[in-house]
């Protein structure tokens, strides 16, 4: 369907879009209008041990040197000490009548606790954050002395950083306007279109109108038609998703619309405005699901299901408002991923076009790895020259991290981390265009260019999931090859590491000295996810089937959980763990189904490569929230729709089954074909 057809479907049916989107504008300015400005000011209180508690070494009595380990367990506590209903009354009888929140500090790893109060009135609300701060030091005092601790082994509350004067809250009064004005004009869409299909089927019925898509015929003799201009240029699937890698991948995936959070990418929305695509041409029968990948969508489904109900608990519990509009994002964050699902899947009718999608797909994501050879040798970020007017970042604290003597790239990514599982679902996909005999005529650049520069931007991040993903692809897929092949990757892999080790002295050693120190249990960030998976066990419990809500359990309000699995569950239970694993357990089964269904020796690569890039987000969503960040989400919904349609494909072009022969034969058979009974035949007389 042209975005010629989409507008004329929209002005024949101006009666029904035009009342509904302005309905939706007025409303969003009556709003804007009447919804009062928040402020908001906050403090930062840290717990500190006792000069006695931090006497031994390490520490030799520095509090500050002491401040870990056991205190984010009481930080913990504090927290949900100041949560209670009971804290609430008593600070409300202290003057503190505006909503308040308690929570680590982002990207903090120890004690560091981070309180707010949103109110209407500027001098207001500085005096209700100053009295919140002193009432936490209170509570904290409160709680050892109904443990009867000794006082001079107390933990202390000390503010780090003094209420701060409030700053306008603009965000939450331009989420309700777009919400509002993006809910009418969706609705006038999605009617227009409802109410044409009702009219074309009507006018079908009484054969007034065409076969949907079916044009005239050009007459003989008349001129070609010229060359359609873009309204009248026809879109498929592969186009939409196009324009989506190209603005996940080349615009910084922290970037996003102010009113919609960090869902609001634009990338993000353009797949949405695809769906919308799809869902009109499928309305007007331009457009209908390709035959054989239900698969993906039936899993997509079972997802929907565990974020609905997640959604119903968290209404369902006394939810802050930052927990609302947290769980309204994540389903804007599952339309987004539906809409991926079901363009690859169900848009997408001819294989010529899906390669042409999936060789996008690598040559962009190798052009993001250059951008983090920049990043690494520069020891800069090109991302935080981008600014785009209208966009803000969705991440707090973005800034270039290091290990060691070296700056861990990210390239357009949000985080390292990011990079790297994006660059490792990826790769297996190069490999096996590299190695594709379509492609032979190619030349060496072109083929290899793309697994050089992301194979080896991958030990680049100095991340356990970035080696760990490596070695997952070259598991999966290099005891799979032939031994003339096999054995000339093991030796590249050698020399591959050997360059490594003479270009950047002192990397492979970093990256060696982060496994030791994780079997041994003496690295720091493994020391703090550890005490993180204790403190997280007392929100499964309370929510252990649907959780309390997909995309609220946020780390400005809790902290960072470091493993999508455990994250999955405190936000939708049990429910939403078995989503998850469908989803990647759907991916790991394209790949096998497509290697076994294949006839060629390139189709059999190809589903071993999508079983790699699947058993690859299946492991390392254990080392990072692994979809809570957008590129690396987008990435691996695509290549899971992916494989959906290229089994879909082989599935339609496998040959029907033979009928089993007959062991006996029929008794019409043993009449001879002279005498057998025929059809009735007309004499003429």
């Amino acid at each position: 369907m042209t975005l010629g057809e989409l507008l004329g479907v929209l002005l024949r049916r101006w009666y029904v879009m035009l009342p509904l989107t302005l309905a939706g504008l007025l409303t969003g300015g009556y709003l804007y209008v009447a919804v009062p400005v928040s402020y908001e000011s906050s403090s930062s209180v840290s717990l500190l041990d006792s000069t006695a508690a931090a006497r031994p070494a390490p520490a030799y009595g520095n509090p500050i040197a002491n401040a870990g380990g056991s205190l984010v367990v009481t930080a913990d506590v504090l927290i949900r000490t100041l949560e209670s209903s009971d804290a609430a009354h008593a600070l409300h009888d202290l003057g503190v009548t505006d909503r308040y929140t308690v929570g680590f500090a982002p990207n903090a790893s120890g004690p560091l606790l981070s309180l707010a109060v949103t109110g209407t009135e500027r001098t207001r609300v500085l005096a209700e954050t100053a009295t919140l701060t002193s009432f936490a030091g209170e509570q904290l005092r409160a709680l050892q002395a109904a443990d009867r601790i000794a006082p001079q082994y107390y933990v202390s509350a000390t503010p780090i950083v003094l209420p701060q004067e409030p700053v306008t809250k603009l965000k939450s009064r331009y989420q309700m306007v777009a919400a509002v004005v993006i809910a009418g004009t969706a609705s006038g869409f999605f009617l227009s279109f409802f109410t044409e299909a009702a009219v074309l089927a009507r006018r079908r019925r009484k054969g007034q109108d065409p076969a949907p898509g079916s044009r005239p015929a050009r007459p003989r003799g008349a001129h070609r038609p010229r060359r359609p201009g873009l309204l009248r240029r026809p879109l498929d699937a592969t186009t939409w998703l196009t324009g989506y890698l190209v603005l996940a991948f080349f615009l910084p995936s922290n970037l996003d619309l102010p009113a919609l959070g960090g869902v609001g990418t634009p990338a993000n929305v353009f797949a949405l405005t695809g769906l919308l695509w799809y869902v009109a041409s499928w309305l007007t029968g331009r457009v209908a699901p390709a035959p054989g990948t239900r698969g993906p969508r039936l899993v997509m489904c079972l997802l929907a299901a565990a974020v609905l109900m997640a959604y119903v608990a968290d209404g369902a519990r006394s939810a802050s408002h930052e927990e609302v509009l947290a769980a309204d994002r994540g389903l804007i964050g599952l339309l987004v991923w539906v809409s991926l699902v079901v363009l690859t899947t169900a848009g997408i009718h001819e294989r010529e076009r899906l390669d042409t999608l999936m060789r996008r797909l690598v040559v962009m994501g190798s052009v993001v790895a250059a951008i983090g050879y920049y990043d690494f040798f520069t020891a800069t970020n090109i991302a935080d020259s981008i600014h785009i007017p209208g966009l803000q970042s969705s991440v707090a604290g973005v800034r270039t991290l290091d290990r060691g003597s070296f700056v861990r790239p990210r390239s357009t990514t949000a985080q390292s981390l990011e990079f790297a599982g994006m660059l490792a679902i990826l790769v297996p996909f190069a490999v096996q265009q590299a190695f594709d005999p379509v492609r032979r005529h190619a030349g060496v650049v072109r083929r290899w260019g793309p697994v050089v520069a992301m194979g080896g931007a991958l030990p680049l991040t100095v991340s356990r999931t970035s080696i760990i993903g490596a070695f997952i692809v070259i598991l999966v897929m290099v005891p799979r090859w032939k031994p003339q092949r096999r054995w000339g990757a093991i030796g590249v892999l050698i020399a591959s590491v050997g360059a490594l080790k003479v270009v950047i002295p002192g990397l492979i050693g970093t990256i060696l000295t982060l496994f030791s120190t994780f079997l041994s249990n003496s690295d720091s960030s493994t020391q703090a996810r550890t005490v993180k998976y204790s403190a997280i066990v007392p929100y499964l419990r309370q929510h252990p089937l649907f959780g309390q809500g997909f995309g609220t359990f946020t780390p400005d309000l809790y902290f960072f959980t470091d493993n999508q699995y455990m994250l999955t569950l405190a936000e939708m239970g049990v429910l939403g763990l078995v989503a998850l694993l469908s989803l990647y357990l759907t991916g790991i089964h394209h790949g096998g189904a497509i290697r076994r269904l294949a006839r060629s020796e390139a189709d059999r690569e190809l589903g071993q490569a999508f079983f790699a890039s699947a058993m690859v987000a299946l492991v390392i969503s254990a080392t990072f929230d692994a979809l809570m960040f957008p590129m690396f989400a987008g990435m691996f919904f695509v290549t899971l729709g992916a494989g959906g349609s290229y089994l879909g494909f082989l599935r339609r072009e496998a040959p029907a089954p033979r009928a089993p022969a007959a062991t006996a034969p029929s008794p019409a058979s043993a009449v001879p074909a002279a005498v057998r009974p025929g059809p009735p035949q007309l004499v003429e007389s």
